[in-house]
């Protein structure tokens, strides 16, 4: 997934969505797209980044305590 770097517009491959959509990760690893050869991973703070678009990253992607700050209740999976 492409993700742009807020502090300076920089787009971002993220390739660990297992990761990104962990509300108690704090970083998700990514690599910058600049010039022609490919960069070397980093880590970046989830804070920073937010879609190509300019909308953030989904609360419930950021914020463990989000089903129970917001009222939203969660079921559990059934399986």
């Amino acid at each position: 997934m492409f993700l742009t770097y807020c502090p300076d517009g920089s787009l971002v491959e993220v390739k660990q969505l297992a990761v990104l959509i962990d509300p108690f990760a704090r970083s998700v690893e990514g690599r910058f797209h600049a010039g022609e050869e490919l960069q070397d991973p980093e880590l970046l703070a989830k804070q920073e980044l937010r879609f190509p678009s300019g909308e953030l990253l989904p609360r419930c992607w950021l914020d463990p305590a989000y089903g129970r700050s917001s009222g939203v209740t969660i079921a559990p999976l059934i399986g």
